[in-house]
């Protein structure tokens, strides 16, 4: 038997004033887009803003649905708008942020286990990280340089890709 050790390196901030201005920017987006979600049924806003290579930046926010699990996360909202819309385009970075109505967000709001998944596979495509900045209501931010350093162990299947 061996045992292995998983380490994840990240960037912590307190506010976004100590953030470049693309980065700041890119929040600022996440936080406006995500009080436009269609969240009725749990009050937990979230928004995503997706930078990519070409400067452009894609939005999205979650949406919810009676017929749950129907919605979709903020993330793959924004991260498939971009694929259809700019499929050439390398994906530079995402923000995350979230909102909720009846308590304080107070720790960065990281992607569910699903969107992990996906912008693995976007990293993996385009052979480039994506960095991840994370905010919580409360201003508190994390950036991590990489979708593999959240999640370490995902599942690949080069294999059953058609060619």
């Amino acid at each position: 038997m061996k045992q292995q050790e998983i380490k994840i390196i990240y960037e912590e901030y307190e506010n976004i004033s100590e953030l470049q201005e693309t980065d700041q920017e890119l929040l600022i987006k996440a936080v406006e887009i995500s009080d436009k979600a269609y969240a009725p049924y749990s009050d937990y806003h979230v928004g995503a803003a997706i930078l990519l290579g070409n400067g452009k930046i894609i939005t999205g926010n979650n949406q919810e649905n009676v017929a749950y699990p129907s919605g979709l996360c903020a993330e793959r909202v924004a991260i498939y708008y971009a694929s259809s819309q700019y499929p050439e385009e390398e994906i530079l970075a995402i923000a995350i942020t979230a909102n909720a109505k009846n308590f304080s967000i107070k720790v960065p709001v990281a992607p569910c286990g699903a969107c992990r998944q996906v912008l693995a596979e976007y990293e993996t495509r385009q052979q480039n990280n994506i960095r991840l900045l994370l905010m919580s209501q409360t201003g508190k931010i994390q950036i991590i340089k990489s979708v593999k350093d959240v999640l370490p162990l995902m599942f690949h299947a080069e294999e059953l890709k058609k060619r």
